[in-house]
């Protein structure tokens, strides 16, 4: 048992015999995956195609990698080489970018706490742009001059969606971030997840093959490509014409969310929208439940004022309808010519013409004193005029006039009450109408005719499905009188 190695020293055993056989090093390959962390260090993966090496450069050697001028020209003080020469071009950590071609010069290390190999960087020269880069940047001018980024082509993404289909890694770390944010958001979804491989020579078949099924389906609402961070070589499928052809050709919408944030794939460019991360792709789809709740408490708020403005513009109609039934009430309408009666009495005082009717008994009389007197035909004539005006104003101002007038008003008061009586009538079943609308839309209604609402416990979810639970989960039940605490002991959808 004396030859059982622990870690640790398994570990130092291959730095001292890796590090004693590759002292320094040359070796050539295209960056990826850079980082430059706050430390001034860069981290980057040098690879060839075939094979990746980690690579550190420590900030103290970036700077002891700066040219100094030596005469005329500029001399690496690491190597005393002239800064222009075939080899390339001398850099430093901001001089560094993914898909560039480089040659490192170093000592190969051993990282203990990881357990992995790695070149610390002495000098890092520039060779151009490596050639996944190139075909890069070649299928990115072919596929924009065919029209695949143009925007006026693409969809836009469903609200809310019910219905998602997932392109990607069935045991990759990319669909477990996606789902877990998936579960926390929306209304609640169905996802199907369509496994491919997302990394290789066979991974673009798979991914287009995969998006034309989603697509000839109808089923998905929106189909959603997604993959974890990687270099430039892992996500190569996704910057090849096949999957480039299959998005561009889909009729339902297509988000991508490959690697991480600095990543950007051709697959982003012909997609309808791209997110920065798989857990982004899902938070672009599906809103946050607290501010689906906000909107429905503004909803509900703004419904209560609508029906509060409602009630209140109702309410003075009424006041106005009310006003002017009293207005034209046959009481109001009958002190209103009582008050005109007295006018014209007042008037009628002030002209003098209250005594007229004494004055014209009195000429009367005269008249027949003077017809005894003289016997003439003029008093005749005046005799009889003043009878005749005597009985005009009897017929104008006597109880006939006023018993019609009563009469007329007596008529208008019946229209007016029968009109406002109608006038109500019709207010009230409107209100009624209303009234039953608003009871029908009351959720807890159901509850009281001996239905129930059932949640899933922990969620709140409404329970539509039988499929959304399983054997032994908690459930919370409303009835109309409280609440019922439940478990699944079965479940037997509707059979179609």
């Amino acid at each position: 048992m004396s030859n059982i190695l622990t870690v640790s020293e398994l570990t130092k055993s291959v730095k001292a015999l890796l590090e004693a056989e590759f002292p320094f090093v040359w070796v050539r390959g295209q960056v990826s995956n850079l980082a430059r962390p706050a430390s001034g260090h860069v981290y980057f993966t040098l690879t060839d195609g075939d094979a990746a090496l980690s690579v550190v450069w420590f900030k103290s050697s970036q700077r002891s990698a700066e040219p100094v001028r030596q005469g005329g020209d500029m001399v690496n003080p690491l190597t005393g080489e002239i800064e222009e020469t075939e080899g390339g071009t001398a850099l430093t950590g901001s001089g560094l970018e993914d898909g560039l071609e480089v040659l490192c010069a170093g000592r190969l290390n051993v990282y203990e706490p990881r357990g992995q190999y790695q070149l610390v960087a002495e000098l890092v020269q520039a060779r151009g742009v490596g050639d996944l880069a190139v075909a890069f940047e070649a299928l990115k001018k072919k596929l924009a001059e065919k029209g695949y980024f143009d925007e006026d082509r693409k969809l836009g993404l469903p609200r809310d969606p019910r219905r998602v289909a997932v392109i990607t890694s069935k045991s990759g770390a990319a669909i477990r971030d996606f789902l877990r944010i998936a579960d926390t958001r929306g209304t609640g979804a169905e996802i199907r997840i369509y496994p491919v491989l997302v990394q290789g020579d066979r991974a673009p078949g798979q991914i287009a093959a995969a998006l034309d099924l989603v697509d000839a389906e109808g089923w998905a609402e929106v189909a959603v490509l997604i993959r974890g961070g990687g270099s430039l070589e892992d996500l190569w499928a996704f910057n090849t014409e096949a999957v480039a052809d299959a998005i561009y050709r889909a009729r339902l919408p297509v988000l991508t969310g490959v690697g991480h944030e600095p990543d950007v794939s051709i697959a982003d460019f012909v997609a309808d929208k791209r997110a920065a991360t798989p857990s982004h792709a899902a938070q672009e789809l599906w809103p946050r439940r607290e501010t689906l709740a906000q909107r429905v408490d503004a909803l509900d708020l703004g419904l209560n004022r609508a029906y509060e403005g409602w009630l209140s513009d109702k309410a003075g109609a009424f006041e106005q309808l009310r006003k002017a039934l009293v207005w034209l009430s046959p009481a109001r309408r009958l002190e209103r010519m009582e008050d005109r009666f007295s006018a014209l009495m007042a008037r009628l005082q002030g002209a003098g013409l209250d005594h007229y009717f004494d004055r014209a008994g009195e000429t009367v009389r005269a008249a027949e004193g003077l017809d005894r007197a003289f016997g003439t035909h003029r008093l005749d004539g005046l005799s009889r005029d003043a009878a005749g005006l005597a009985r005009r104003l009897e017929r104008a101002f006597g109880p006939e006039r006023v018993d019609r007038l009563a009469e007329g008003v007596a008529g208008l008061g019946q229209r007016l009450t029968s009109s406002g009586q109608g006038r109500l009538d019709g207010m009230a079943q409107r209100l009624a109408v209303l009234e039953t609308g608003l009871r029908g839309l009351d959720p807890e209604g159901p509850l009281e005719r001996g239905y129930a609402l059932v949640r899933v416990a922990g969620t709140g979810e409404f329970l539509r499905d039988p499929r959304r639970v399983t054997k032994g989960d908690a459930l919370d039940i409303t009835v109309r009188d409280g609440r019922v605490a439940a478990t699944v002991t079965d479940t037997r959808p509707n059979e179609e």
